[in-house]
């Protein structure tokens, strides 16, 4: 019988990992606050209640689960291996929940280095941007057997609304990058209409308006266009390194189950073009950029 759970390891208190961490605390959980950059955890740790840990091997030593919400699945493993790793420090039966946006693949194998330790991974990524981290209603997908998503399933309710099983370890990285790639091409799609519209002499916010009344709608005219592209704020706080990201995993299990994928395959090489375009640091959000650039027109500006 598993060890009810009281002290969360929470490993990477980033733009989207603080607020995460944030709601355990609030949920009642006492929270080690671990990340690349101590200052971050340590002003969490300050704000919030937390603990803070000097390294993976410690925080793992005193929780009874962990948390990972990291860039990319090779930082995710420099974290678990190593002298000072996770692994090192694992207590037996441990559930491990990556919950970063991880390669499918990648995350399987990560799976077998910690069952050959003792614990459990599953893969819980989640959808929602930081607005809903904060609020606590994020949409998570969850990989793992069932047994094991049952006894994290109240720690994930405390993050988020909306949690789904979406099978084996790895199928809900593999759900979370086909989800960003469904979102991506509809973002840019709306950008495209939304300069069309305008070039013709259509009000953009008119057309955001009609879109959200219309068959249009999508997660982008409902909470994108008018908050950060028309604004012209950009500042999401998803980065779009990470969404080019996301669609390179999309793209490559369309080639790893040799699926003809062409507009995916387009979708993902504009994102990657407005990256190089834009440079590093950027919001997804600014990948509007690349289609004023295009139009040599500004949304919202003058027509």
């Amino acid at each position: 019988m598993s060890t009810p759970v009281k002290t969360i390891g929470f490993i990477g208190i980033g733009s989207m990992g603080r607020p995460m961490a944030a709601r355990l605390v609030g949920a009642g959980y006492s929270v080690i606050a671990l990340d690349a950059n101590p200052q971050a955890a340590a002003d969490f740790a300050k704000e919030s209640g937390a603990s803070t840990a000097t390294a993976a091997s410690e925080l793992a030593r005193n929780s009874d689960l962990i948390v990972t919400m990291l860039p990319t699945s090779a930082i995710v493993e420099s974290v678990l291996v190593g002298e000072e790793g996770v692994l090192a420090g694992l207590k037996p039966g441990t559930r491990i929940l990556e919950m970063s946006s991880g390669v499918p693949t990648h995350t399987q194998k990560l799976a077998e280095l910690v069952q050959e330790s003792g614990g459990k991974l599953l893969d819980a990524p989640v959808s929602g941007g930081v607005p809903r981290a904060i609020t606590g209603e994020l949409a998570i997908m969850v990989g793992g057997d069932a047994e094991d998503v049952a006894f994290v399933r109240p720690i994930l309710d405390a993050m988020g609304k909306s949690v789904i099983h979406t099978g084996i370890v790895g199928s809900a990285h593999a759900m979370k990058a086909l989800n960003n790639l469904v979102s991506a091409g509809g973002f840019l799609i709306g950008v495209e209409a939304l300069m069309i519209g305008q070039r013709f002499g259509l009000d953009p916010e008119v057309m955001v308006d009609v879109l959200n009344s219309s068959t249009g709608m999508n997660n982008s005219t409902q909470k994108k266009f008018k908050q950060y592209v028309l604004s012209r704020a950009f500042n999401s706080g998803f980065g779009l390194d990470l969404m080019v990201k996301d669609l390179t995993i999309a793209t490559g299990i369309a080639e790893e189950t040799a699926t003809p994928a062409p507009f995916s395959s387009l979708c993902r090489e504009l994102w990657a073009s407005a990256g190089t375009m834009l440079g590093k640091g950027q919001d997804h959000t600014a990948v509007a950029k690349l289609i004023e650039q295009l139009a040599q027109t500004e949304l919202g500006g003058e027509q």
